[in-house]
């Protein structure tokens, strides 16, 4: 009964530390102008007074795939209250057949927000550095208030964050 005990409680703390939740963060995320795959660039201080979702895929990441509906239904329900989504790829998109292959999920997906290519991992690198102190895992969001700081990190992707997404679009939306 001891060892079962000691099994079950040694197997919820090891589980209990992937369970990474949203943090809140606060700094000002820098301007960055990124291409899109419908062929126009998207600037991210054009859009202050927008509160930002900013969301860090890849086509070879399961969660992400996962994730995209979830943010296409976010996008279509706030978008009109003044909130958007930027789903940033971080693959090398410079490669033809990778810009193909991320083309088709987009298209797959009926994805309605904007995809950013961050092919040299500009806007990656910035995040890293200023906000996580360590590689980025996939997916990563991050939520950016109306005056472009950002607000709340959240690593990794369950079904059922999406609720967690809510909550934090609905309160930088108050503001």
């Amino acid at each position: 009964m001891k060892l079962l005990f000691a099994l079950i409680i040694s197997t919820t703390t090891i589980l209990g530390s992937f369970a990474i939740q949203a943090k809140e963060i606060n700094g000002k995320m820098p301007d960055f102008t990124l291409a899109t795959v419908a062929g126009n660039n998207v600037r991210l201080d054009e859009l202050k007074g927008q509160v930002v979702m900013m969301n860090f895929w890849a086509t070879w990441c399961g969660p992400c795939r996962q994730e995209m509906p979830a943010l296409e239904a976010l996008y279509k329900r706030y978008g009109k209250a003044g909130f958007t989504i930027l789903g940033i790829n971080i693959e090398n998109s410079a490669n033809s057949s990778k810009r193909t292959e991320i083309e088709k999920f987009v298209s797959e997906k009926n994805l309605s927000f904007p995809i950013l290519y961050d092919n040299k991992k500009v806007v990656t690198t910035t995040l890293e550095k200023q906000f996580l102190g360590k590689n980025m895992g996939m997916p990563t969001t991050v939520f950016l208030d109306r005056s472009g700081n950002a607000r709340f990190l959240h690593e990794a992707y369950k079904p059922g964050d999406e609720k967690k997404y809510k909550k934090m679009i609905k309160t930088l939306l108050r503001e």
